[in-house]
């Protein structure tokens, strides 16, 4: 396949676990930015669909048993060159990912129109597909169903490690008995408050249980959980180290982030240990179902 840079087509990367008979999900990962480009140098993180993508793999090796991921992926941001999928491009599809981005997810950009539009369309139309956004991705799917999406009130942003406090179905899908984990956060935009079903208009039905995974004292919904239709999370699982201060730093550059002193301090947390990859491992369940013990 073409890399994204061509978006008339989509790249395709599978992982099968050695010597496993996995069972396997199908995940298009819309991307809604990229990379800092020096991370794009690096082998594997050319794109955040890719950076994704390897971080699943891993948590599925990690899995007893093990669990595989065909990811594709679709970058749409059309002034960079990217295109918006059409819904017959999901054909096949289990599960669907929106990822970070610099954009504001309440913002009126006419390719974020474009892409609601079509989150709507798979959503009433494909009632097996898993929806997960991560950061934008996670404010623009509680966008999708009726949520508040601004800025913070002080206009401060929750940034590098950050401590998330669980709420009991929480710690059901994190599979611990701890109340917190720690996750690297980029953000100054916030969901006020989760989705309900009169918000979301007839997207759910009556009767579903939206729950909120997690909170911070910035940003008190961390995540949402929807059981079957939708895992979100406000806090970047994947991001490492030098993603952290790569981002950091683009956004200080932009002068997106004007609190130096506090950007400077965050960065100096990136090298702190975080709880990625059991956010990773708990997203992989949720798109292969292996979330029944959560209500």
């Amino acid at each position: 396949m073409a890399p994204h840079s061509e978006p008339e087509h989509r790249d395709e990367v599978t992982a099968h676990p050695k010597g496993q008979d996995a069972p396997i999900v199908r995940m298009m990962v819309l991307e809604t930015d990229e990379p800092h480009k020096e991370t794009k140098k690096i082998p594997g993180k050319a794109t955040f669909g890719e950076i994704l993508h390897n971080h699943f793999t891993n948590a599925g090796k990690a899995h007893d048993p093990p669990l595989g991921i065909e990811t594709d992926r679709w970058f749409v941001i059309p002034e960079k060159g990217g295109t918006m999928p059409k819904y017959e491009d999901f054909e096949g599809c289990d599960a669907l990912l929106i990822t970070g981005s610099v954009y504001d997810a309440h913002g009126d950009d006419p390719w974020i129109l474009d892409l609601l539009k079509l989150l709507r369309e798979l959503w009433q139309n494909h009632p097996k597909m898993h929806f997960s956004g991560v950061c934008f991705g996670h404010q623009l799917l509680c966008r999708l169903l009726g949520a508040e999406v601004r800025p913070s009130p002080k206009g401060d942003w929750e940034l590098g490690h950050s401590r998330v406090e669980l709420t009991p179905v929480g710690q059901k899908l994190f599979r611990t008995e701890d109340d917190y984990v720690h996750l690297h956060q980029m953000h100054q935009d916030h969901v006020v408050a989760p989705p309900t079903v009169e918000s979301a208009q007839g997207l759910l039905p009556k009767g579903t249980r939206v729950h909120v995974w997690g909170k911070s004292d910035h940003t008190k919904v961390q995540g949402v959980y929807i059981k079957g239709r939708m895992f979100t999370t406000q806090a970047h699982l994947a991001f490492d180290e030098e993603m952290v201060k790569r981002q950091i730093e683009m956004r200080l550059e932009a002068g997106s982030i004007s609190d130096k002193e506090a950007a400077d301090e965050a960065a100096d947390t990136a090298d702190l240990e975080h709880d990625g990859e059991v956010a990773a491992a708990a997203i992989l369940r949720f798109f292969h179902d292996e979330d029944e013990d959560v209500d």
